[in-house]
């Protein structure tokens, strides 16, 4: 099959019976025409158009190895720099499509199944079956050009002791039967971005397990389609609030549902099994096998695509309204134009300084993806600040589409003009402002940033623990040794 085309990806969305939970209302059907779902779910059609249209196809296709069909570039097993170049690209269309603010596109999962597809012997240390297993999956969505998200921790609720001694063991997902055919799954998870419009739910290892008789339950890898039996999901409020592209230019397009996952008595096949008891194999997965970097090495890319949308959105402001020669003003614009070119640094750099793993996989440096990866989350906290910096009260004194087709227009022509924009213009473009800065959505946004990877606390201590300082230490010890 190949690559879908965003009518495909509705169809097959609007095909599937998910249990989605959403304000009070059980929506099972016609997902993607549901006001909640509706326009994510069309900005998700558009990116597997774009995969068709002779300008992107390129970047952001190759031919399958199996059948010789076009398949996303994010499939792609890396073996040379220049293939991680490749991905780096196709991950770059997509997100300067979004600004970035798409966070789970499929290359992101894409990119975690491509290297545990070629990290069998790994998998083997449990049992062959598991490596066998996710190789053929990773194949069934190249083949079919699949849209996955995943879920990994347990529930916020009592975060002072493991997920095995939350309410006895009966909160966290769990196995609470191992059949010969497969397992049940009962329990909860969080936090399935874009779950509702996903064709499939991975359920993979995230937070470290102490590897105690305790903790087996916990420990698996799985995935699911997205209306299994017994699956349901709890979704917050949506953030977009039904206005226009013009009025919500960017929650209108890109509000990505976030949702709880709750297990009744699932039942997971064997051959969606990717991993199975071995709480300490659980915690290598992603560090062992490569799929942290290329995920990271996506979302490193992505990121400099909002850093990007940021720094031309300050630009634009500034200059509309002519405070671009302000010297507090410009150090706001350096801020952002050094955070650009730090991201693009970082990146390239860990493919120069690419190796391939014991597979053959071509990974990008870890340490400085780890170093990106810390330092992004707490840079991308200014970005709403030097917005509304910029833009200080125009972000209240903004009105509605509606306006501007009423009798109001020759005041908002005359009153709210910019040094280079009409008075419908600057309305716009500081409605675009508002919504990547005071709306909700933006809130959402910070905060996704924020921990994406984890609590940046514990991350800055993995970063630490994982990074060679012998070489520098010994430098030192050198320095202070000489006595020219």
């Amino acid at each position: 099959m190949g690559i879908r085309s965003g009518t495909q990806y509705l169809d097959t969305l609007n095909s599937m019976r998910p249990h989605v939970v959403i304000d009070g209302q059980v929506v099972s059907e016609n997902i993607a025409d549901h006001p909640a779902f509706r326009n994510v779910a069309r900005s998700y059609a558009r990116l597997f158009d774009l995969q068709h249209d002779p300008e992107y196809a390129d970047r952001l296709t190759y031919p399958s190895p199996s059948s010789g069909d076009r398949v996303n570039a994010s499939f792609l097993v890396p073996r040379t720099v220049a293939d991680l170049e490749r991905r780096r690209a196709a991950t770059a269309c997509w997100a300067e499509y979004s600004q970035g603010f798409l966070g789970r596109t499929g290359d992101y999962m894409n990119g975690c199944l491509t290297a545990l597809s070629a990290a069998e012997h790994w998998f083997a240390q449990a049992d062959p079956m598991f490596g066998e297993n996710i190789r053929r999956y990773y194949e069934f969505c190249r083949e079919n050009d699949l849209l996955t998200t995943h879920t990994l921790i347990p529930p916020q609720v009592n975060r002072a002791v493991s997920g095995s001694e939350q309410l006895g063991g009966h909160l966290s997902a769990r196995i609470t039967e191992e059949r010969d055919d497969g397992i049940i799954i009962n329990g909860a998870r969080m936090l399935a971005t874009n779950a509702p419009i996903a064709d499939e739910l991975l359920v993979f290892p995230s937070t470290l397990l102490r590897g105690t008789p305790e903790d087996a339950p916990y420990s698996f890898a799985f995935a699911l389609p997205n209306d299994a039996e017994g699956l349901r999901y709890l979704c917050r409020t949506p953030l977009h609030n039904g206005g226009s592209i013009h009025d919500e230019p960017l929650a209108s397009r890109f509000e990505e549902m976030d949702a709880v996952v709750i297990f009744d008595n699932v039942f997971v096949p064997n051959e969606r099994i990717f991993m199975l008891g071995h709480p300490d194999l659980c915690n290598g997965f992603y560090s062992e096998t490569g799929a942290g970097a290329l995920m990271t090495h996506q979302v490193v890319t992505r990121t400099i695509a909002k850093s990007e949308f940021f720094l031309g959105l300050a630009a634009e402001l500034s200059e509309s309204i002519g405070i671009g020669g302000f010297q507090h003003i410009q150090e706001d614009l350096a801020e952002l134009i050094q955070t650009v070119e730090i991201g693009k640094a970082l990146l390239r750099a860990s493919e120069v300084d690419a190796t391939p793993n014991d597979d053959g996989v071509m990974l990008p440096k870890w340490a400085t993806l780890n170093a990106a990866r810390n330092w992004y989350p707490k840079v991308a906290q200014r970005f709403p600040q030097i917005i509304r910096k910029l833009s200080a009260s125009g972000l209240m004194a903004l009105p509605g589409e509606a306006d501007l087709a009423s009798a109001a227009l020759p005041d908002i022509e005359r009153y709210l003009q910019t040094k280079t924009l009409t008075g419908p213009e600057r309305v716009r473009l500081f409605k675009l402002a508002h919504d990547a800065s005071i709306s909700g959505f933006s809130g959402r946004q910070a905060l996704y940033e924020y921990f994406f990877f984890g609590d940046p606390v514990r991350m800055a201590g993995a970063l630490v623990k994982s990074y060679d300082t012998a070489p520098v230490q010994a430098r030192v010890r050198e320095f202070l040794a000489r006595t020219d």
